[in-house]
């Protein structure tokens, strides 16, 4: 007779991908109820990091966490940080966003508590649109220039972007071109 894995196992092993968070909803498509998340929570096994969203304390905490929880704090299978938080992560411009960008689906509404420190945007991405960095959903260093070129980052920022992300490799030579048309043309309107 096999033996039922405990709650606790079969969260650990969701979160560990998540930087040490899981999710309710995470957590009741494995089985694990609400009640059964409060009463870790009770123990110390878990706390609660925002609504929805806990964070096993023995996990290490890591630089990228609040980055990891921004996107789990949408509650969205489709966020990913996005816009000049990508450009950040990616490390291919000085931008430096005094909140977390996130994209969710167009058709997403929602109102969060906890969500001051982030800026929502509603855009339908496709696959090839969306990546990943430090295991956290990330949109590709080309749609974030792209995004921020109709956000309104600072050209120079954005110029550098481009630059600085087709010398590391992580724009190819033709969206390079393509970027860089796009960001020039935005002066011409």
């Amino acid at each position: 007779m096999a033996l039922k894995r405990l709650a606790r196992d079969e969260l650990w092993d969701i979160a560990t991908t998540q930087h040490g968070f899981v999710t309710a909803q995470q957590a009741a498509e494995v089985g694990v109820g609400k009640q059964s998340l409060q009463m870790l929570v009770h123990r110390g096994t878990l706390e609660r990091a925002v609504h929805g969203v806990y964070r096993f304390p023995q996990y290490p905490e890591g630089e990228h966490d609040r980055l990891a929880l921004a996107v789990l704090w949408a509650r969205v299978p489709e966020a990913a940080l996005s816009h000049e938080t990508a450009l950040d992560a990616y490390g291919i411009s000085d931008v430096n966003p005094n909140r977390i960008h996130l994209t969710v689906g167009k058709h997403r509404r929602f109102r969060r508590a906890s969500g001051e420190d982030y800026v929502v945007h509603y855009e339908t991405l496709n696959a090839k649109q969306i990546g990943w960095w430090q295991e956290i959903p990330t949109v590709t260093p080309a749609t974030a220039i792209e995004q921020c070129i109709a956000y309104g980052t600072p050209t120079y920022l954005l110029r550098q972007a481009v630059e600085r992300g087709h010398a590391q490799g992580h724009v190819k030579t033709a969206e390079r071109d393509a970027l860089a048309d796009r960001l020039e043309g935005r002066h011409g309107r």
